[in-house]
């Protein structure tokens, strides 16, 4: 039994990506070395959307994580960053690590937004393009 964290972020200027990179690196780093985590994987789609595709332990190893460091002092930033950001979490049967069509049909199903202070229609909408 494992633990699955996706998150999609998409940047509202290109002017933000060095600070996000910056800054997702530092968490991709931190996610690594955290205690509990047994994956980390970062990508960006043809649509200019990041993703992010973590495997836990457990929950509170997530939570852990997710509220410290490098990570912690990134999230305030995406308030502003990002006009689309969304999330989900499951319990996974296996430590085996999802595929990322896997992770994106759990997002679209049973996934929801971010705050985000300047949302996209398709933010709003939590219609986000394949």
């Amino acid at each position: 039994m494992a633990f699955v964290s996706m998150t999609r972020l998409h940047l509202r200027s290109w002017r933000y990506l060095p600070a996000f990179i910056w800054r997702s690196l530092r968490s991709e780093r931190q996610a690594r070395r955290t205690e509990g985590n047994l994956h980390a994987d970062l990508r960006r789609d043809r649509h200019g959307a990041f993703w992010t595709l973590t495997l836990w332990s457990d929950e509170g190893a997530m939570r852990r994580f997710m509220t410290s460091g490098a990570h912690r002092r990134a999230m305030p930033h995406l308030l502003d960053w990002c006009d689309e950001a969304a999330l989900v979490h499951w319990d996974h049967d296996s430590r085996e690590v999802p595929s990322w069509s896997e992770a994106e049909r759990r997002l679209k199903s049973e996934g929801r937004t971010s705050k985000v202070r300047y949302p996209s229609e398709a933010h709003r909408k939590f219609e986000f393009p394949p």
